[in-house]
């Protein structure tokens, strides 16, 4: 192998260095410090020098934890939940928007502006709507003789309350998704459907729904890892409570840390949830890597 044949080959990879450099610093670097610090029994305020070796201490203290598997069935109800809510939603709007109407632009950009706005900002938002003295949503079920609903305050009515605000602010990301993936099918399927005398009904059920699933599930997929991951808007709204009925695993571990300073029961509890996120990934990359695979194989039949 000559000289100019080795610098061909290793000039791609000259140029991800200083990516692999960053992401070993910002990244890799703080997951070890994580993974070391969960095997240590160190508070909030020790030196470092301080902390004392603990094993699986930590670990083991949280498989007999009930507050821990309080905290992931509340986090799996809100995470899958709010993903399926989300989706349908989305795909929904996405096939009712999908035909040309007057304002059709103007309706768009109303749908995607709750992404936009910073998850502190939501939390606060719908903090004041369901408050049971001035909030809105109060308001408007006096009016009707319904009478207030304790939106926030009722630990029956607090986790529903907290996946709405979610919907609310998540399902554009569904939407978005769902409308690329409708402007991207296939024109000769359609137009086969038709001559068929496929009905509205028949073509979305049969024809772009299928279509548009590997969008859909990638979307699905990278929600539902993203819902594991939620703090701001339910640590504004409720800060868990009432007691325990809002507390996810990221909120938990937040309280673990910063309030009963036991970092090393926090990075132990961390690292599991990064476990869950990473199996969510992991799917994730398989099911992109499948649909390649049999997207070239169709080709070449």
């Amino acid at each position: 192998m000559n000289l100019k044949s080795l610098l061909n080959r290793s000039t791609p990879y000259l140029f991800l260095l200083p990516a692999l450099a960053v992401m070993g610093v910002g990244l890799f670097y703080p997951v070890l410090q994580s993974v070391l610090l969960s095997f240590e029994d160190w508070k909030l305020g020790m030196h470092p020098e301080a902390a004392t070796f603990s094993g699986w201490d930590n670990y083991l203290s949280l498989l007999g934890d009930p507050m821990v598997y309080e905290s992931a069935g509340v986090t799996l109800t809100f995470a899958f939940t709010v993903v399926v809510l989300e989706v349908l939603l989305g795909i929904a709007l996405a096939l009712l928007l999908e035909r040309p109407i007057i304002g059709m632009s103007l309706f768009r950009t109303i749908f995607i502006l709750p992404m936009m706005v910073a998850p502190v900002v939501v939390g606060l938002i719908w903090r004041y709507m369901y408050s049971e003295q001035f909030g809105i949503l109060n308001k408007v079920t006096k009016a009707v003789g319904i009478g207030g609903i304790p939106w926030l305050s009722s630990p029956d009515m607090a986790l529903t309350s907290v996946i709405i605000a979610d919907v609310w602010q998540w399902t554009p990301f569904i939407f978005i998704l769902a409308m690329a993936a409708l402007q991207g099918l296939p024109a000769s399927a359609l137009e086969a459907a038709r001559i068929d005398g496929a009905n509205p009904w028949q073509m979305i059920w049969h024809i772009k729904i299928p279509l548009m699933m590997p969008v859909i599930v990638v979307a699905t997929l990278l929600r539902l890892i993203d819902a594991f991951k939620v703090l701001e808007v339910i640590y504004i709204m409720t800060d868990g409570g009432p007691g325990l009925s809002t507390e996810i695993l990221s909120l938990h571990i937040y309280k673990t840390a910063f309030v009963s300073q036991q970092l090393g029961r926090a990075s132990a509890l961390s690292n599991l949830l990064l476990l869950i996120v990473l199996v969510l990934s992991i799917a994730l990359f398989l099911f992109t890597k499948a649909r390649e695979r049999q997207i070239r194989l169709r080709a070449k039949a």
